[in-house]
């Protein structure tokens, strides 16, 4: 792919890589990372899984699992297997441990266990941002502020414990747009936990095929949002500004179900291969 500024082509690239191995926890800034067929290698492979009720841990209902986005994780993939470390309250604790599921419990003051295998109904909690455009319409009558279970199609779908699609993508061009619309605000992409950042003036469109070395994602559908960009997280502080301006100007209609806020897209995994920073999209 390659955009036009002035007379000069510009060609569009790979600015930022990020995975996120627990489902909510802080992400890892990368490289390079293998694409698998569902997804980044070690992206989402991860959840708190709550002992009282099931449901998937989600800073999507902040109030129950916003402490999540505290902790931080890092993985080593240089074998056959990943292995996740999780940094928990000044400790460092390998996942799947018993130390680890109770560090976890004691930071988020309720009892979980961690788990790689996705639960044959899996479900989130969330609560709905404060304003109505923030709704989508296929939560029905469902109200601003007030929390929902939901299933995880994607979780299903993927086999790891996504929302939607396999990748998340975002460009640089909807986040400036975005920052315009915010009079003149610098907005982060780590706000909306993307894979990609790509250089780009605006984001693809569903059914467009990109090309990243010998790796090929399909864009399926704009990504609807909830309530964690305009949390606190990853340095960032909170700003409810940013979830007022999705409602405001992204409400779009998405793949038949009705109309959402929406920033950035959502890709599946056509071809598996290796991306790396300053890659060229095509």
């Amino acid at each position: 792919m390659s955009g036009r500024r002035g007379s000069m082509i510009v060609m569009q690239t790979v600015v930022a890589l990020r995975r996120y191995p627990l489902k909510s926890a802080r992400g890892e800034v990368l490289d390079a990372a293998d694409v698998e067929p569902n997804g980044l290698r070690g992206d989402r492979t991860w959840a708190c899984i709550d002992r009282l009720d099931g449901t998937v841990g989600s800073a999507k209902d902040p109030r129950r699992w916003g402490r999540l986005l505290d902790v931080g994780t890092s993985m080593r993939d240089d074998g056959p297997e990943t292995a996740l470390t999780l940094h928990v309250d000044g400790t460092s604790l390998p996942a799947g441990s018993a130390a680890a599921d109770a560090a976890l419990s004691h930071h988020l003051g309720r009892p979980v266990r961690l788990s790689r295998d996705v639960p044959p109904d899996a479900r989130l909690h969330r609560t709905l941002p404060d304003d109505i455009g923030m709704v989508p319409d296929w939560m029905g009558g469902a109200r601003p502020g007030q929390e929902t279970i939901t299933a995880i199609a994607g979780a299903r779908q993927v086999g790891r414990f996504v929302d939607f699609g396999a990748v998340h993508i975002v460009t640089t061009g909807a986040l400036s747009l975005l920052g315009q619309r915010m009079a003149g605000a610098s907005v982060a992409a780590a706000r909306f936990r993307p894979n990609l950042v790509i250089d780009a003036p605006h984001d693809p469109e569903p059914g467009q095929e990109l090309r990243l070395g010998d790796a090929v994602l399909r864009v399926t559908l704009p990504t609807p949002r909830c309530v964690v960009p305009g949390l606190s997280q990853t340095g960032l502080p909170a700003d409810l500004s940013v979830l007022s301006a999705l409602a405001r100007h992204y409400r779009i209609p998405v793949a038949g179900l009705g109309r959402a806020a929406c920033f950035g897209t959502y890709a599946d995994v056509v071809q598996p291969g290796r991306l790396r920073l300053g890659q060229v999209v095509r």
